[in-house]
């Protein structure tokens, strides 16, 4: 690890603009109408400065490969798993529709740990997408990297249980089966071909998850979408998630919110009562 602290503040800029057909597309892909006003509801950043890496530049799993030496964005870390692990994202000023934009990404922190399932390495993007008028969101994005799946390991999540969501205790509740359509929309609008999100037997055979993955950011994109309609259009001023167990397509997901000393408390969680993703958010 000592070899990658190189990439410590190694700094990328990449220019966007919010194309309409884009942002409708988005708004198709979530079942909602687009706002009047031309603000874009919080969430859309996450489609914006995206990775273009040619297609022969891709890795196994769908990434752009981290095999460039001291070229690249990414340190080389030589783990094959690769996961959106948490965000803490501030939202500073809605962006417009149609507005060009830059994203500012900085390497902010390297650490690596020994867990139950091995060498796990965390990377601390920090971005700043800024429209126009200025700076609107400012995210720390936390990307863990995992060795493969050790043979004979079970695979992840576990089989659904006898349990239940209780929606006892929350203030909203949201029930969405993520079907193959919306992860295939979602990977579409965000340009995501990690494979784990259409590639059913490289998700089970290769990276031992039990069906296709939801998205992190989608599953987070759909809580976003809750506090919108229980709040209203970007309501939030800061919004932080952690993926706590895969969501698996075509399985019922829960999504809630609650109002929790001067904030609100969101999560997502499978039918049996797992939960998929903890979030917390202030207004």
């Amino acid at each position: 690890m000592t070899d990658w602290q190189d990439w410590k503040g190694r700094e990328e800029v990449r220019a966007d603009r919010i194309d309409p057909g884009h942002f409708d597309r988005w708004c198709a892909t979530l079942d909602r109408e687009a706002p009047a006003d031309g603000n874009v509801p919080q969430g859309f950043h996450w489609c914006l400065g995206l990775p273009d890496a040619a297609t022969a530049r891709l890795g196994p799993d769908g990434h752009p490969r981290r095999d460039d030496g001291t070229a690249g964005f990414i340190p080389p870390i030589p783990l094959p798993r690769r996961m959106w692990a948490s965000s803490k994202v501030e939202f500073v000023a809605p962006l417009r529709v149609g507005e060009a934009v830059t994203r500012l990404s900085r390497i902010a922190a390297l650490t690596e740990k020994t867990g139950s399932s091995g060498t796990l390495a965390f990377v601390d993007v920090a971005h700043e997408t800024s429209g126009e008028a200025g700076l609107a969101v400012r995210e720390v994005q936390t990307i863990v990297y995992r060795d493969a799946a050790a043979d004979g390991t079970p695979p992840a999540p576990p089989p659904l249980g006898d349990g239940a969501f209780d929606v006892t205790g929350w203030d909203a509740h949201r029930a969405i089966t993520p079907h193959e359509t919306l992860l295939f929309r979602f990977s579409a609008l965000t340009f995501n071909s990690h494979r784990i999100h259409y590639d059913l037997p490289y998700a089970t055979s290769i990276e031992n998850y039990r069906g296709l993955v939801v998205h992190g950011p989608l599953t987070a994109t759909l809580l976003l979408d809750l506090a919108r309609r229980e709040l209203g259009d970007n309501a939030l001023k800061s919004f932080a998630f952690r993926g706590v167990s895969p969501a698996i397509a075509g399985e019922l997901l829960h999504l809630a919110l609650r109002s929790k000393d001067a904030a609100f408390e969101l999560g997502a969680f499978a039918a049996d009562g797992r939960q998929v993703m903890s979030a917390s958010a202030t207004t």
